[in-house]
């Protein structure tokens, strides 16, 4: 079992092999790929340290899977490449989410959509797969008609480089500015780059991804996306409006039994979910549920992640085992 990882080196890329040992994936060969300014570079994995290499010398090692989170241009020149030799690719970045040929996987919602034949498959945005999780069960019972969604998410969501930024200002330190304003002390409403239609990226993605997931379009989701300065893990406040009504005990009772959600719901005694609490862990983490009411059939509820893992790496990771599961 030949797997690359195409962005070694990076945040994600670290926290993937930090998985793979985890979730003890049987790996015979890893194949850790980053930029040629990475050359020479080490990871450690599995107590032994092995030489980061670049694309061209990993396509020609011919590996099973290839997880992919170096950024879209590399995705966009490279995912097909390695999809064309056999190899299936599990891409991070946002080149191929909505691609109608490729299929958009969160593992709990729609693996049982994948075939051998989806040699390249899209890895969703982190904040729309914490979103997803806990939408899905309540959409199969109530019908969802409208969802509006409030983002604050981590610096880490940005790269190693913001997360610096974030560190040397705490310390007062001068540093390159990934975010065009300081980022300690405050909150920037704009993730990703802004559009003609004065909506970021980021919040278009949250619009449109959970359509494509739960393959129907009788909902629609808008969304604010603010960045926020802690160093890990993503929120998010989130209402729901349903056609059909609901009893708050019947919604709890849906979302702890739901695949990959943690329910963390008792104000009397302060508990609901923070990113501090997130930290390291791969579930999704669902709390502060109560009754819009303002509105009929409307609920409140807020949703928390480890954006690295189950944003990212661990929904990868869960991909490439049920590839290997069904069709290696």
């Amino acid at each position: 079992m030949k797997l690359a990882i195409v962005g070694a080196t990076g945040l994600v890329g670290k926290v993937v092999l930090q998985l793979l040992e985890e979730r003890r994936f049987p790996v015979t060969k890893l194949i850790p790929v980053a930029s040629k300014k990475s050359a020479g570079k080490k990871v450690l994995f599995r107590n032994s340290e092995i030489e980061v290499t670049d694309l061209d010398v990993a396509l020609a090692m011919r590996p099973k899977i290839a997880i992919f989170s170096a950024g879209g241009e590399v995705s966009k020149k490279w995912a097909p490449v390695f999809s064309r030799c056999g190899c299936f690719v599990i891409d991070n970045s946002s080149a191929w989410r909505m691609n109608p040929e490729k299929k958009l996987i969160v593992p709990e919602i729609n693996t049982s959509i994948l075939n051998k034949q989806d040699r390249l498959i899209a890895n969703p945005n982190c904040s729309t797969i914490q979103l997803v999780l806990v939408l899905a069960p309540l959409h199969q019972v109530y019908k969802m008609k409208r969802v509006v969604v409030s983002t604050y998410q981590s610096v880490s969501g940005t790269g190693s480089k913001a997360v610096e930024q974030l560190e040397n200002e705490i310390l007062g330190k001068k540093c390159d500015m990934v975010y065009p304003y300081q980022i300690f002390k405050n909150a920037l409403p704009h993730c990703d780059v802004f559009l003609e239609n004065g909506y970021t990226k980021e919040e278009i993605k949250l619009s449109k991804e959970p359509q494509k997931i739960l393959q129907d379009n009788s909902f629609s989701v808008t969304a604010t996306a603010v960045r926020i300065p802690t160093a890990g893990g993503h929120s998010e406040s989130v209402n729901i409006e349903f056609e059909k009504d609901f009893n708050l005990i019947d919604v709890k009772e849906i979302l702890k039994k739901a695949p990959g959600v943690t329910l963390k719901d008792e104000p009397s005694t302060n508990t609901y979910p923070m990113p501090i609490d997130a930290a390291g862990k791969d579930d999704v983490f669902v709390g502060r549920i109560r009754r819009d009411e303002s509105k009929p059939k409307c609920i409140n509820l807020w949703i928390v992640a480890d954006n690295l893992r189950k944003g990212a790496a661990t929904n990868a990771v869960q991909i490439a085992e049920y590839v290997l599961k069904k069709f290696l």
